[in-house]
Parts: C-alpha cells; structure tokens; sequence
C-alpha cells in the first residue's frame, strides 16, 4: 500500500471545534479604548441658579426669545429683561455683549411695539451702563442704529430718532467718533440725491429736499425733527473738540473748561526750600515749533472719512451739502413775499423750524474756527454763502413770533417792539440773536463799507434789545453780548463802540438780574476795559460809561456783602486789575467806599471768605488815602479774629510799604499814611483792645473771669482760648532770642503754635525796627502804654503778655525805660506768674497759654535785672493771707532754679532773703510743710552756697 503525501496548500480552512475559543485573526483591527469623565463646575450648574423674573424666565431664556418669529414674544421678551435687569443689575456685567447685540439687533424691527420697548429698555440700559463700558461694543450699537436711520420704512426711520436722543444723550463722545456715517444718514432722512443737471457725468450729485406723503407728520414736521437732533449731534461734536483742543489759544472761548487754577506760591516756604514749582514749557500752550519738518501726528494714519469733522476738507464737504438744504428749509418757513419788512410775524412751528436751521450754521461756525486755516475758511464761507444769506435771512429781519396769548396778557410785553406775547415769547429774540452772530462772523473791517447796510440793521436790533429793559435769560444775554463784541472789533471807533457800551451799561443797572447773567455782563465790561486799556496812545478818549461802570463796582462790592459770594469774587478781581492799572475814576470810589469794605462788623472783608479776604487786603495797597479812621478799623479787623494771622501779617506789611518808614528810594505816594496814624494803628494792634473795651472791662470783679493777687494792683483779665491765640498770633514773639543780648536758650514755647504765633508780631516788630530812630521809637511806645494802660485796674492777660514781648524785642541799649513804666511791667509780671501758678490742671483751657506767657514773663525779667528787682521788692508777704504763701515760695523757687535769671537772683540775694525771712515769720511756732522745705533747699542750693553772697539762710534764722 503506497502512502499519500502530505503537501502544503496556500489556503486552509481551519476546522472550529465546539466549545472552542476563536482564533484571532492576524489582521484583526483592536477596538477597545478607554474613557474618563471631564467635569466643568461652572456648566454643570442648573439654569434655576440664574435669577429669574416673575415670569421665571433667565437672562438666557429671555435673550433667546429676541430671535423668535413672534412680535409679542419678542415684546415680552424685552419687557422681561427689562424687569430682570431692575432688580438683578449685577446680571449686566456679566452678559453685556448678548444684551447689547440682542437689542440693537431690533432697533429694525418690522413691529413698532417691539422698537418701542426696545427704546425704552436702552433707556434703562443707558442709565446703568457707563461710556468705558460699552465701548467695545459702541460699533455695533452705532451700525444697527445707521441701518435704523437709512432703512426704508418710516416708522423705522422715526424710531431711530429715539434712539439717537438716547445715545446723545448718554455717550455723545462714541457717538461722534462715528460722524461721518452718522452726517450722511441725517442729510438722507431729509432729501435725496439729484444728478446735476449742468453735468452729464456723475462727478458730482446735488441734495434736493424729499417728501414724503406717507409719513405721519408733515414734510415740515419731519425736517424739523431731524434738524433738532443734528444740532445735537454737532453741539457734542463741538463740546468734544473744545476738550480736546487747548481753548486758551482763542480769544472768545469762555467755556468752564478753559479756566486755569492759580499756582498757589508761598515764598517764604519756597526760601527755604520746602516747597517745590514746577514750571511747564510754553505755558502750557501749544508749542512753536521752528522747523520745516513736522512729525506726523497718530491719525495722519486714519482715512480722511475716519476723522469726520475733524478734517477741514470734510467739514468743507457737509457744508456744501448741508447748507442748501437749509436754506430751502428757511424758503418753505419763511413769511410770505408780501409781508411787512420789521417785525415779520412767525407761526410757532416756522420759529421753531428756522431756530434750528441758524443753530446747525453756528455750530457749523464754530467748528471752522477750530482749524489752524481759519482765515481761508472765512473768506470761503463769506465768498460763497454772504449773498445768499443776506437775500434769504436778512430780507425779514428782524422776526417776531404771532400771538397766540389771551387778550388780558398782552400787556406783558409791552416795552419790547419785537416781542410778542406767547407761551414761548422768549425763543423769537434767540433765533435773531443767532442770526446776528452768524452775519456778524462774515463781515470784517476791511469789509465794513460794502457791509454797512446790514450792519447798521444788526447795530440798531442789538442797541434795541439792550435798552428795552426786559428780563434775557443767560443764553439770551451770552449771544447778545458775543454779537455786540463782534460789533465793536469790526468798527473800532468811539462814535460806534459808545452806543454799544451804554445800552450794554443800561441792561447791567437792571435790578434782580439772574446770577449766570450778572456773571456774563462783568466778563464782558472787563473784557473791554482790558482792551482798551491796552490802547495806550487813546487814553484820552477812553469811554465815559465804562469809567461810571468802574467807579460803581467798589459801591457794588460793600452792598452785596456775603449774599453772592462768587459774585463778590468777581468784582475783587476786576476791581484789582483795575487799581493795578492805576484807574483814577475806580481808585476814587474805593477811596470813598473802603470805610465799608473794611468795617470790623459788618464789611465785606469780614465776611467773605479767607481767598477773597486775601484780595481785598492787597486792594488796601493801591487806595490813594489811609486815614486815622480807616486805619483804626483795619486795626479791628486784625485783632477780632475775623481774618487769620497771616492775613493780618500781610496787611501790617502792607501799611509798612506804604508809610514813610519803607525805606524807598524813591519818590512814593505822598500823604498816604501818616506817621502819627501809623504808630496807632501798631499799638492798638499790639494791644488787642480799643479803648472803649478796656473801659468796660474795668466794672469786672472776681472769678472766673478775674484772677487777683493781693500782692499786685494789676488784676488780669482771663480772655477766651480762641480769642487769645488769635491776639498772641499777632504779638508773639520769635522763639530765639537776639545774640546781641547775650542769651543762647529758647524761651519756652509751645512747639507747635511756633510758626502760626511769630508771623504777626515780627511785621510788627520789623515795621517798628525800620524806623531809623530806635529810641525814639521805644518812647513812643513807652509813651503808650504809660498813657492807655498804666492807671488800668484789669488788664487782659493776652495784653498783658504781648507789651512784656514788644519790650522784648525792641528794647535797645539806648533805650530808657521810665520809672512808671518798670513799676507797672513788674506788677504784670507777677500777675501772670501768679495766674500761672495758681491753675487748675483741670481747667484745659487756659492750661493751653500756660507755655507762651511763661515764656514772656521769663525774657522780661532776664533782659531787665530792674524788672525783677521791682517785683520781689512789692513781694511784702506781711500783706497777704496765708494761702497765698505757697505760691510765692513756688514762685521763688522756680526763678532761683531758672538759668537765664540766676546771675539776677545772686545780685537780688537779700531781698530773696528777706521774703523767707519774712515767710518764717509767718510760719513760726507751726509745723513746717515740704514747700517751706523745698524752698530752704533751693535757696541754700542756689544762693546760699554762692561765694560772693552772704552766709547760708540757716546763719540768719
């Protein structure tokens, strides 16, 4: 039997037997894989943690609702998230850009109850979103409202309107990023494009008005709608271009923004290096820059549509489309062809229609004053728009608004001739103010003969106005005054500026004037007397009425008090650069009306506050006049506290330079002040008291009011603190004392009232230091104090205190004091020394001079040794009760342990002890208390141990 042989096949079937696992194929594809769980906290949260509104509905819920078919599900959508967000306003920030995008999404919405709310949800919005915060998405807002403005439904094109007010309201500066978009859709709301009929080409399209008859409103009513919101788009862009550009560099600009804060400079700090000014090139102002290169400015890089009004090209191009159009405007509200020439009478929607169209040219106008051509622009708009101004506007001129009032109030009005009775009677005078001002900004005066007629129209409206003595609001009287300025530059001489300063005087004298328009008058008389002023070579045709309207304003100034501080300003401010000017007419009424500037009780100095107290006490620099009795009452002013004690430095210095005692050298005011009135007004300064005062104070016994010793005839009068620290800011002396005299130590005073207490009485001193007879100047005032004080039973203790530090510091080796006057001297010493030592710790108030009197009475007694003789000889302690007894042995013992006083206490050692001495007597046969010890010891310590004195006190008892 033969075998099979076995041979290998390419392809086998592999037999699968029950129970078997299946092979893996070799080709097999691996499928399994591995998962793990990724978890988000924030969306993982459930919807219901969202707030909700009463319809429980979330922002999320409510914002995709906005996309729905359905208008009233997109109304309640906005009126939901309108109430969501009222009471949630921190959902806000958190989905800004969906609620942004949602509702400018349906500003151009076919429904109109969906605008609607809408409107009123950005309303809401506008209130609780700030500017920044809405920037980034500003673009999509402003393109959606573009699309609202240019779409072809009406409705629409109303709505947008309100949103528009809305927006300007809000954020005007985004909005007039984007003006030159914004321009366009006004100028289509209004009219449609119209190839030139004079060109074939496309080059270049006219604007003629449309009208619609499918609107709601009138064609009128429309325009006029329309024309209001762009006069307030270009008022923003007007109010945006004044912050940015420097408003000091044009003359007429008197906006709030422009007003610069004075450097506040103290120069005695500035001396001493504690204060730092920091100056700016130029001024502040814009450079001038000197060379033929220019550094290109960061939007040079912007497309010359990117800068909108901003470029002058662009400016010049909407002014060509715009103007036309207003001028067809003013054709269709006109009066009639037949219709008398003055006083042309407008309906009220006509008036309201031709404001609007005179509003959008001046602002136009101002914004051709922002560019650095405004020359070329001039003669630009003067070359193509004065004739047809002229035909159209100046033709009625001036207009006047019919009657609509009730026949009883037709008497209101009856001064004006161009006033007619209305509900809104006032707006017929801004609409030909607002003409004048643009006619005005065409002429010139190399322009004055060829303009003459219509000037002349302008000339005699605006003289008119002025005099007919009716009440002007401020934007009346802010126009008005602007044309008149304009008038008097165009025509400069007297015969034709007069008039305009006399009716411009004449609506000044009116009584009640508001204050904005009181505020307007004075910047304009100012403004012309600075002008005029500058004309050197004419001084001698100066105006008559602005010399009386500078010689009421020191009148003004005392009757209006403290009832209008800003006003009261004001006049100080003119009133002072005018006297700096050297006005004759103005420096003679101050002269007769300083007595009641500068009353202690109720002049206008007291009562205003310290700013304008600092004007009004440089005023007293340039008065031609200072007598006896206006200087008695500045001598008030000074002491009563009503001014601080830097002021009245700076006062006692000013009266210095004005004496004859300056120092000049040369030729001054003669007979300003006179020296007699001048050495009065330092010593009742120094005082702090008139006479009458003193002479009431006498009737005055006992406490708390009195301090009295029995051992002094001088009894001290206790002031009040504030009172006291005012009156020994103006006498007190400096803390160092002179080198002359030989003393190193300072006199103890309280650190802290330092600067305050030295300012006044070294003027003082200096004023009285610069005369050049020092010892006649000590009589003078030994003279004084001997007159006015010695004989006085209560004397104030600041009083008191200020003669011993006048004594102080002028007192000279050629000086003389009199018997009289070291006797009295000595008696206040001890009074203060005994009012000192005798109070109560409790008793804050007067603990506060404690410092500055002890100080005084110490520098007395160290710089005259007679001083001190006399006091301890009037301590005769056989005179006194025995309470007083401690206190004298205190006293004794604190001037023996006094460095600057014992040298004087050696040479006085038997005086000192003859009063313990004496003291023992008092105290003998009882029991001796630790002040008599304290005083052995101190004397024994001292005194006795000196080895030219006499022997130890133990020796003599």
């Amino acid at each position: 039997m033969t075998k099979k042989r076995k041979h290998q096949e390419d392809f086998q079937k592999v037999k699968l037997k029950v129970g078997k696992k299946k092979p893996r194929l070799e080709n097999a594809t691996d499928t399994t894989f591995k998962t793990k769980a990724i978890q988000i906290p924030e969306q993982l949260k459930e919807d219901g943690v969202l707030p909700t509104q009463n319809r429980k509905l979330n922002i999320k819920d409510l914002l995709s609702q906005m996309h729905h078919y359905s208008p009233g599900v997109k109304h309640n959508a906005l009126l939901g998230l309108k109430d969501l967000l009222s009471q949630y306003p921190f959902v806000i920030d958190a989905h800004l850009s969906n609620i942004v995008s949602e509702v400018a999404a349906v500003f151009t919405d076919k429904d109109s109850g969906v605008r609607g709310a809408a409107v009123h949800l950005l309303q809401f919005l506008a209130s609780k979103i700030r500017a920044e915060q809405i920037a980034p998405f500003f673009p999509l807002v402003s393109a959606h409202l573009s699309s609202a403005m240019t779409h072809i439904s009406e409705g629409i094109q109303e709505d947008s309107l309100k949103v528009l007010d809305i927006l300007l309201e809000a954020y005007p500066a985004l909005l007039t990023d984007r003006s030159s978009i914004l321009l366009k859709n006004f100028v289509e709301l209004i009219s449609h494009q119209q190839l030139s009929k004079r060109l074939k080409s496309r080059e270049k399209l006219s604007w003629m008005l449309s009208v619609n008859p499918n609107r709601r409103v009138t064609s009128q009513q429309w325009r006029l709608n329309v024309l209001i919101r762009l006069k307030k788009f270009l008022q923003a862009v007007v109010d945006g271009s004044s912050e940015r550009e420097d408003e000091g560099l044009q003359e007429q600009k008197d906006s709030p923004r422009s007003v610069r804060s004075p450097v506040c400079v103290s120069w005695k700090v500035h001396a001493n290096n504690q204060q730092c000014i920091q100056l700016f090139e130029n001024g502040g102002l814009r450079p001038k820059i000197n060379s033929s290169f220019r550094l290109r400015s960061l939007t040079g890089v912007m497309d010359s549509a990117e800068k909108g009004l901003s470029s002058a090209e662009n400016l010049k191009g909407f002014i060509e489309i715009i103007i036309p159009l207003l001028i067809e405007c003013w054709i269709e509200a006109s009066p009639a062809q037949s219709a008398p020439i003055l006083g042309n009478l407008l309906e009220s929607d006509s008036q309201q229609l031709m404001q609007q169209v005179l509003s959008i040219i001046h602002l136009l106008w101002k914004l051709t004053k922002r560019h650095d051509e405004t020359y070329k622009m001039d003669l630009w708009l003067r070359m193509n728009y004065l004739v047809d101004f002229k035909h159209h506007f100046m033709r009625h001129f001036p207009y006047s608004l019919q009657e609509t009032a009730k026949h009883k109030k037709k008497d209101l009005c009856k001064g004006n001739k161009y006033c007619m009775t209305s509900s809104n009677s006032v707006d017929h005078l801004l609409l030909n103010l607002t003409l004048c001002d643009i006619m005005v900004s065409l002429a010139s005066t190399s322009t004055l003969q060829m303009d003459s007629g219509w000037l002349d129209l302008i000339r005699k409206f605006v003289t008119d106005t002025l005099q007919d003595g009716s009440k002007l609001n401020s934007k009346q009287v802010n126009r008005l005054l602007g044309v008149t300025w304009r008038l008097m530059q165009i025509q400069q001489n007297k015969v034709a500026t007069e008039p305009l300063i006399k009716a411009v005087y004449t609506l000044y004298q009116q009584r009640n004037l508001l204050f904005p328009v009181r505020t307007l008058l004075l910047k304009f008389f100012s403004r012309v007397y600075q002008k005029e002023d500058l004309r050197t070579q004419r001084i001698r045709s100066r105006s008559k009425v602005l010399s009386r309207w500078l010689a009421g304003l020191p009148q003004q100034l005392a009757l209006l008090g403290l009832r209008n501080p800003e006003l009261s300003n004001q006049l100080i401010d003119i009133i002072h650069s005018a006297a700096s000017r050297s006005n004759k007419e103005l420096l003679q009424s101050l002269q007769a009306t300083a007595a009641r500037i500068y009353d202690p009780l109720e002049g206008t100095l007291v009562l205003l506050p310290a700013e304008a107290q600092r004007r009004l006490v440089q005023l007293v620099y340039f008065l031609p006049c200072l007598p006896a009795s206006l200087l008695a009452g500045l001598s008030r002013c000074c002491i009563m506290g009503r001014m601080s004690s830097e002021l009245a430095a700076t006062l006692i210095g000013i009266l210095r330079m004005r004496s004859s005692f300056a120092g000049w050298k040369c030729q001054v005011q003669d007979n300003s002040v006179n020296d007699v009135d001048y050495f009065s007004f330092l010593f009742s300064t120094l005082i702090g008291f008139s006479r009458e005062e003193l002479t009431s104070l006498q009737g005055i016994r006992g406490k708390p009011h009195i301090s009295q010793s029995q051992l002094s005839p001088v009894r001290l009068y206790l002031t009040d603190l504030d009172q006291f620290l005012h009156h020994w800011a103006v006498t007190e002396v400096t803390p160092i004392l002179p080198s002359w005299q030989g003393f190193s130590t300072l006199i103890c005073l309280s650190a802290n009232r330092f600067h305050q207490c030295s300012l006044n009485f070294s003027m003082i001193c200096h004023s009285l230091s610069t005369i050049p007879s020092q010892s006649q100047c000590f009589d003078i005032l030994q003279t004084g104090i001997c007159k006015y004080l010695v004989g006085l039973v209560v004397i104030p203790d600041s009083t008191a205190g200020s003669v011993l530090c006048a004594i102080n510091k002028l007192l000279d080796q050629a000086c003389i004091l009199s018997e009289t006057l070291h006797k009295f001297l000595a008696s206040c010493c001890y009074s203060l020394l005994y009012f000192l030592l005798t109070l109560d710790k409790e008793d804050a108030e007067h603990l506060q001079k404690r410092d500055m009197l002890w100080g005084s009475c110490i520098s007395a007694l160290a710089l005259l040794p007679r001083l001190l003789r006399l006091m301890l000889q009037s301590l005769q302690v056989s005179r006194i009760c025995r309470e007083e007894l401690p206190v004298v042995a205190q006293l004794l013992r604190l001037l023996m342990q006094h460095g600057q006083l014992r040298s004087h206490m050696i040479t006085n050692e038997f005086l000192v002890q003859q009063i313990i001495k004496d003291i023992m007597t008092l105290k003998s046969g009882e029991v001796q208390e630790q002040w008599l010890t304290d005083l052995h010891y101190c004397f024994n310590i001292y005194l006795a141990s000196h080895p030219q004195g006499p022997g130890p006190v133990n020796t003599v008892y």
